[in-house]
């Protein structure tokens, strides 16, 4: 079982190497680590050349981290893909554990894991909303992200089947990547903590976009129109859709943002009529 791990990163010279290192440190080597920079424009080039050689390191022009996944997904030669974002970090059998469970269970083509998180270097406990789970999780993924990329190691074929990142998305881009898959795949969840998820600070996405909802109402949009959702789950991703769009309208009503507001109650109309 080869595995090609993906990085995309943009200027984060200062969290890369603990992300890399975690990699070199797997007791089960993968067959790369592909690093993509997405246009960094610090010192991320030198340190890659300096430190990282035995690493395929590739650059674009930034276009975010759909495009920089995709491009790595692409280039990678391994029979199974993982994951990893730049800010975050693997623990030392991440990679042993899930090939072991995989192979107990090769009907499988996504395995995800438990995790810890870190907020300005505190550990922190996650919330409910957050727990993760496995098996057929696709109602559990439409309030919010509940597989994280850097637990998550995906068969390739599983991009030839649903696709690739959304590169329209600058954020939710993993939220619409999982809706797609988990609406007819059953996932495996290893329930113990694989990775470290760093967060609270500027340069996460989550910080950097406002209404993060408009992403997942886009990803839902597009689902209902081009999926075949069985009724349960059709029900729900409706209901769903026409509850984020009406929190949307509402925040934009109170900004005077009417024109926006509308769109949203608009979206609200069409698919509460279904």
């Amino acid at each position: 079982m080869s595995v090609s791990v993906i990085i995309p990163t943009y200027n984060r010279a200062h969290t890369l190497p603990r992300a890399i290192d975690s990699v070199l440190s797997q007791t089960r080597p993968p067959l790369e680590i592909i690093v993509v920079d997405d246009g960094s424009d610090d010192d991320t080039a030198r340190l890659m050349t300096d430190r990282y050689s035995q690493c395929d390191y590739q650059y674009q022009s930034n276009q975010g981290v759909s495009s920089a996944r995709n491009l790595g997904i692409k280039k990678a030669r391994g029979e199974w893909i993982a994951l990893l974002d730049s800010d975050d970090r693997w623990l030392p059998d991440k990679l042993q554990l899930q090939l072991e469970s995989l192979t107990d269970s090769p009907h499988y083509r996504l395995c995800h894991s438990n995790e810890l998180w870190i907020r300005k270097g505190v550990r922190v406990n996650q919330l409910r909303k957050h727990e993760k789970s496995g098996g057929m999780i696709f109602q559990r993924c439409l309030p919010l992200c509940v597989i994280s990329p850097s637990s998550a190691i995906l068969h390739r074929t599983l991009f030839d089947d649903f696709g690739l990142f959304d590169t329209e998305l600058p954020a939710c881009e993993d939220y619409d990547l999982w809706l797609r898959i988990c609406a007819t795949e059953e996932v495996l969840f290893i329930d113990k903590p694989l990775i470290e998820k760093y967060g609270g600070h500027a340069d996460q996405l989550s910080q950097r976009h406002w209404g993060m909802d408009r992403f997942r109402v886009h990803a839902l949009i597009k689902l209902l129109e081009n999926s075949r959702l069985d009724r349960n789950d059709r029900i729900a991703a409706v209901n769903t859709l026409v509850k984020k769009s009406g929190i949307l309208a509402q925040g934009a009503e109170k900004r005077g943002q009417y024109e926006r507001a509308e769109y949203y109650r608009a979206i609200q109309r069409r698919y509460t009529m279904e």
